[in-house]
């Protein structure tokens, strides 16, 4: 049943993650949307996963009572989407809003699954996440005939997630706090952190603004879901076959996604009415998120003692702050260069792996 249940969540929770990253920004530019106030809207979700821990570091205590409020409050954000979509401030306080309660959401979860299914459990469980995100993907994009629709499809979702997360409940182990001390260091690896900073701010334009791009190039909404979806499919079978490839120099694999990754967006610049090149540079989806990720969370576990507080700041750091700053950025340059500039960060990120000391490396 907790097997079930956690693979119900997380395929509705990714499939929520889906309609938002695919679909929304096409919606907010049919209803005439700039692409720059497009660009400051999705930036928030990540600015609000940088600052949360913060929060929760001494001020608040992230117990059953506070994920509760932050499941029912995401339901009302995403109900409040009808009334503040066409008002642009309104809707960016609430989609700031949502993206406080979905930063506790997973999180909180991830500890009742990894502590009660155990690693190899876990894993399979993950992979619905996967699915629910490319079925919504070819779902919806034969459905979206008009922008509320789009609406409909993510409260429903939202709602099922909410479900299956107090379903999860009677599963959650109370852990007692305790106080881990660790001078923990940004600037003794600092080029290692400033590396991942630059990678995920390189994901600014395709995150938020690829559905755009392809389908201003004379690719269908359609054709550009099959896109998302191929790229998810390539992520699932690196996640499930990875596991040879991580006994390797893990700085050397990075430095090859983050090379790889960079080779995908000049692509992309080059060649953006292609659908074979972009078929393709989907296809590197597998080393720029799937193994790039899980060695960087694996490396970061051999640089610091507190591994938690490193994965945390990962988090906050490289997919908060640099997320954050790479959906501004990309609304405020988005048109032919677009992913010269994500190429351009993702080069900055490759440079700086460079500098990481060769006594910090495996």
């Amino acid at each position: 049943m907790l097997f079930f249940n956690l693979s119900a969540f997380y395929f509705f929770y990714f499939a929520a993650v889906g309609v938002y990253i695919i679909f929304l920004p096409k919606v907010l530019h049919d209803i005439g949307y700039g692409t720059f106030d497009i660009g400051i809207i999705f930036a928030l979700a990540p600015l609000m996963r940088f600052i949360t821990p913060f929060l929760f570091l001494k001020h608040i205590k992230l117990d059953q009572k506070m994920f509760k409020t932050a499941l029912y409050l995401s339901i009302v954000s995403s109900a409040l989407f009808y009334v503040t979509i066409e008002h642009f401030f309104l809707f960016m306080i609430n989609n700031a809003i949502l993206g406080v309660c979905l930063s506790l959401i997973l999180p909180y979860l991830e500890v009742t699954a990894i502590s009660t299914l155990g690693k190899e459990k876990y894993g399979k469980s993950r992979l619905y996440g996967s699915i629910g995100f490319m079925l919504i993907s070819l779902v919806l994009a034969k459905f979206l005939t008009q922008p509320y629709i789009a609406l409909h499809y993510y409260l429903v979702v939202n709602i099922l997630t909410v479900v299956f997360a107090l379903l999860l409940l009677r599963f959650d182990i109370e852990h007692k706090t305790t106080q881990e001390k660790e001078n923990f260091s940004f600037f003794k690896y600092w080029p290692f952190w400033v590396s991942l900073f630059f990678m995920q701010m390189s994901f600014g334009g395709f995150y938020n603004f690829f559905t755009i791009y392809e389908t201003e190039h004379g690719i269908s909404l359609e054709m550009t879901s099959y896109l998302w979806s191929f790229g998810v499919i390539c992520e699932i079978l690196m996640l499930y076959f990875q596991a040879p490839l991580l006994k390797n120099n893990l700085l050397t694999i990075i430095k090859f996604c983050v090379a790889i990754t960079t080779f995908r967006w000049v692509l992309l610049y080059l060649y953006p009415d292609s659908l074979s090149v972009t078929f393709f540079t989907q296809s590197i989806h597998a080393f720029s998120f799937g193994l790039y990720h899980s060695s960087v969370i694996i490396y970061l576990y051999t640089l610091y003692e507190n591994k938690k507080l490193a994965q945390q700041f990962m988090y906050g750091v490289a997919y908060g702050l640099g997320g954050f700053l790479g959906a501004l950025i990309a609304g405020a340059v988005y048109g032919e260069y677009l992913f010269l500039y994500s190429a351009l960060f993702s080069l900055i990120s490759l440079i700086t792996l460079y500098f990481v000391r060769k006594n910090q490396t495996l």
